[in-house]
């Protein structure tokens, strides 16, 4: 069955997640991974919005985290401080997802300019909420399409950190969460070794070592034994396509 980056990023990124986590969610593909892992092999997945909604079900597809539709049947609704001061900072988030312009070999993101911060040559959204869950969330899912431009060596700015310099200083930094676990992209899915750098370790369908690393701004680390991820299965993509997102607003 055919499939699209988006969906296949979709797939990926859901299956990280297991039952029961606690899960900050954004907007866009983030929340469709939570919403088909719910409907799949996690249905007790707690989904925390950043507006400050602990155990939404929505609906319907909500388009930005203020979205009225992720009231609806939550277990509570409170505060954003509430949400990070709480929840994330006090270690009951499980799982943070995000994103980013850049992410360098040390899963550092920039989210903020590309070039020199004084005189950039692109000025960026920046960090919202995710220095924080960078920081704090027991573990974090980068999700992004691979491009050589997307992962250099060493971002331009770090809006959220990831290993630093390596392991050891992100020990020393004092951000109590775990890093990036992984990071998922249409080519690839990578984590982290024992120093902090990312290592690829599994290779999506028809993907070759030689495409990815083309695509990457490194000398890529390699797993000593590289595996192939499974394609999405004919029941996840009707879920995806009929259930969560029939307009296609993100999956397109």
């Amino acid at each position: 069955m055919e499939y699209s980056n988006s969906e296949l990023l979709t797939v990926n990124a859901a299956r990280l997640l297991r039952d029961e986590d606690v899960v900050f969610v954004g907007v866009g593909l983030p929340n469709l991974a939570c919403n088909l892992a719910m409907h799949t092999h996690a249905p007790n997945l707690v989904m925390i919005y950043e507006a400050g909604v602990i155990g939404a079900r929505p609906s319907r597809l909500p388009l930005s985290i203020g979205d009225p539709t992720l009231v609806s049947g939550a277990t509570a609704v409170c505060s954003m401080y509430d949400i990070f001061s709480f929840y994330l900072q006090r270690g009951n988030v499980d799982v943070g997802f995000l994103g980013g312009a850049q992410i360098d070999r040390f899963g550092n993101i920039n989210a903020t300019v590309i070039g020199d911060y004084e005189n950039p040559k692109t000025r960026l959204p920046g960090s919202g909420g995710s220095m924080e869950i960078a920081g704090w969330a027991n573990r974090c899912y980068i999700i992004t399409p691979h491009q050589k431009r997307r992962f250099p060596e060493k971002v331009d700015f770090i809006t959220s950190a990831g290993f630093l310099n390596g392991q050891g200083e992100r020990q020393t930094s004092g951000a109590r969460g775990g890093g990036p676990q992984a990071v998922v992209t249409h080519l690839c899915i990578m984590t982290p070794d024992e120093t902090g750098e990312l290592t690829l370790t599994a290779l999506h369908p028809g993907v070759t070592v030689e495409e990815v690393q083309q695509n990457t701004g490194w000398l890529l680390k390699l797993a000593p034994k590289i595996t192939v991820t499974e394609q999405p299965t004919s029941e996840e993509l009707r879920i995806l396509r009929e259930e969560l997102d029939p307009d296609g607003i993100y999956l397109k």
